[in-house]
């Protein structure tokens, strides 16, 4: 019989050790992440709602800002969370979840600029294959591509990550 223990939780580092800095760090977070939620439905509400904004490039850039999103609610509520309650841990399931989203959001957003730089090529390049290129049904493709690519990626990275053995046999 083996002496060996599992892991339960991770100790997070904190921001700040003052109660007022922490506070600071909380109203940050808050107008950051409030910003940012406004100027992403502010893009989406006007990509989805303007008829005369249905192009690829708002096409993709409707997923950009949903992906952008995706990646603000995925880590910053939980820093928040740690700042307001001066709480400094994060559960093993958690942890895997948020590193499973996060790297979900930034490998989408990867892709839909590669896509984006496609999308200026060809307009810029060969405008007169645009509509050819670019129809509809190619924007869809190529954006479900970036979501799945990005879910596979993340699922590989989250795997591969939490499959390690952590604190090599260090019992804490």
């Amino acid at each position: 019989m083996s002496n060996s223990s599992s892991i339960s939780h991770f100790l997070l580092l904190a921001l700040a050790d003052t109660r007022q800095l922490q506070l600071l760090h909380f109203c940050l977070f808050l107008g950051i992440s409030l910003a940012a939620l406004l100027a992403n439905g502010l893009v989406i509400s006007a990509a989805a709602c303007g008829h005369h904004l249905h192009s690829p490039m708002f096409f993709f850039l409707l997923h950009l800002a949903l992906s952008d999103l995706g990646s603000i609610c995925t880590t910053v509520p939980k820093a928040m969370h740690n700042s307001l309650w001066d709480t400094r841990t994060i559960s093993y399931a958690a942890c895997a979840v948020q590193l499973f989203f996060f790297v979900f959001f930034i490998s989408a957003e990867l892709s839909l600029l590669t896509i984006m730089c496609y999308n200026r090529y060809v307009s810029i390049c060969k405008p007169l294959h645009y509509g050819t290129l670019l129809g509809s049904r190619a924007c869809a493709h190529m954006a479900a591509a970036a979501w799945a690519s990005a879910f596979l990626n993340a699922l590989l990275h989250t795997a591969n990550t939490f499959s390690l053995p952590l604190c090599h046999g260090v019992l804490l």
